[in-house]
Formats: C-alpha cells, sequence, structure tokens
C-alpha cells in the first residue's frame, strides 16, 4: 500500500489511504506507542460501508515526523482537521482509539463543519493523578522498548489477529528509531486541556463509544465509557460495551464490532447530509 504524506508546519505526517476516490471520507487515529495499522481490519469495513480511509500516523509515530514541539491531543486534532482538508472530505466520520479519542474530540468540537460523526474506543474520560508507583512504571514503559511491547501485548484480552506477532514486531522495530519512545511519552501531557472537561460539551454530532468491558486501562471500564457518554451534553451518544474485550475490541473481535463502527459511520454519514 502506498504511503502518502502530509506535510504540517513542524513535520511531515504520513497516512494510508483505501477506498474509491469521492467517497465520504473516514479518518482514523490511533493512540500512544501505536500506529496506523492497528486499523488494519476496521478499514475494510468502512470501506464496504461506503466510505474512503485515511488512517493516520500520529505526530512522532509510525512512519510520521519523530520529534516534533508538542504531542498532546489538541495538536493532533489540528493535524487530523488538516488531513481531513487537505483530502477535501468534509464532513468525515472520525474513529479515535485510545488517546486518539480525545484528539477525534477535540476536533469535533473546534470544526463542526468538518465532522460527521466521532467513535471513540477505550476513551479515558477522568483525568487521574498517578501515585508514584504507576507514574514509575509509565516512565519505565516509555523508556524501554522491550517493557512497552509487554504492556502492549497484555491490553488484548479476548485474542489477537492472526498476523499480530508479526505487526506488532514491526511496532516495536519503529519504536526503535531515534525519537519514538519520547514521543510515546510526551503524548500524554499533563498541561494540555482534558477533553471531557468541556469539549465534549461542545461537540454536536453523533457520538459512538465503544468500550471492552476488560480494558486493563481502567479499574471498571464500563464505568468509564457510561462517563465518556455522560460527557457528551450537547448531542447524541451511543454506548457499545463489548464483553470479554480489551483495549482494542475492533482488532481482538472484529467480526462484531466493525460492522457496528461502520453501521454508525454510515449513520452519523447519512445524517450529516441532511
Amino acid at each position: 500500500m502506498t504511503t502518502h504524506h502530509l506535510d504540517r508546519p513542524d513535520g511531515r505526517l504520513a497516512y494510508d489511504l483505501t477506498g474509491p476516490d469521492g467517497a465520504p471520507l473516514a479518518v482514523t487515529v490511533h493512540g500512544m506507542g501505536a500506529n496506523r495499522k492497528a486499523f488494519r481490519l476496521l478499514a475494510p469495513a468502512l470501506v464496504d460501508a461506503g466510505f474512503r480511509v485515511a488512517s493516520l500516523d500520529v505526530r512522532g509515530h509510525g512512519e510520521s515526523t519523530a520529534v516534533w514541539p508538542a504531542y498532546d491531543a489538541e495538536q493532533v486534532a489540528d493535524d487530523v482537521l488538516a488531513l481531513v482538508r487537505h483530502l477535501d472530505g468534509g464532513p468525515a466520520v472520525l474513529v479515535g482509539s485510545s488517546v486518539g479519542s480525545a484528539a477525534v474530540t477535540f476536533a469535533a468540537a473546534r470544526a463542526p463543519q468538518d465532522v460527521a460523526g466521532i467513535v471513540l474506543v477505550g476513551a479515558t474520560t477522568v483525568q487521574r493523578a498517578l501515585n508514584p508507583v504507576l507514574r514509575l512504571a509509565l516512565w519505565a514503559v516509555t523508556h524501554n522498548v522491550t517493557l512497552w511491547g509487554a504492556f502492549y501485548r497484555s491490553l488484548f484480552k479476548a485474542g489477537t489477529p492472526a498476523d499480530h506477532a508479526d505487526d506488532t514486531a514491526r511496532l516495536l522495530a519503529q519504536l526503535r528509531e531515534p525519537g519514538r519512545l519520547h514521543a510515546v511519552g510526551a503524548v500524554l501531557d499533563p498541561t494540555s486541556v482534558w477533553w471531557a472537561d468541556g469539549p465534549a460539551a461542545e461537540v454536536a454530532c453523533p457520538v459512538l463509544v465503544v468500550m471492552g468491558t476488560l480494558d486493563p486501562d481502567f479499574p471498571d471500564a464500563p464505568a468509564e465509557a457510561r462517563a465518556a457518554v455522560g460527557s457528551f451534553t450537547a448531542t447524541t451518544a451511543e454506548l457499545l460495551l463489548v464483553d470479554e474485550a480489551g483495549h482494542y475490541p475492533f482488532l481482538e473481535i472484529p467480526d462484531r464490532v466493525n460492522p457496528a463502527i461502520a453501521r454508525f459511520a454510515a449513520e452519523a454519514r447519512s445524517r450529516a447530509r441532511g
């Protein structure tokens, strides 16, 4: 697949583009320490639903430029909107995973004319203060590729795709490139505005919150998902809880999860067209 690029003021973004020219646009946005291949099973479902899909390597990750002045979700939101406009694809459906969920929320709040709907997978709603032990653990996994790999593998609870081992090996090889691990750790900028503290309430487009019930990022994943739904007070937010899944339900149980995301995307796009 051809890698496309979008130049931004401080670097270059890489993305894949699949689906027919002129079709409605969907943009996928991965979380920290991942890359655009996280959506390799979701993109075909979106294409089957009539979309052209742009899968983005966010700043610092994948094949995008490694070193940027900032990596937080607000900056990624501006990158996503720039990509939508570059592809003349608005209003687009945006799919965010983990920290990518915050980015698509900021994007929808800032530019409602460019966003038809958003999907949030594994979204962290409450900004929690880390105790010293957890802070040390986070530092460790964002400074050692082997530890990051162990953490990444722990996020899957309901199974893995057939190509999981090879894909993980490629991901870890990318993270060994200079500057990549710094970008992973810098994604969680403590000075950034928290998406659920205001931007979510400004979102007017349809929202789908997807959460694996065993997502290890949260002490109570279903409660976190319900809190995410409740953050969207100016629109309709739907909830899809995926039993037994972890942090990547669209990779763990794709036959069930990905058609549901594709159906939501098609309906959101249809509403945006009036």
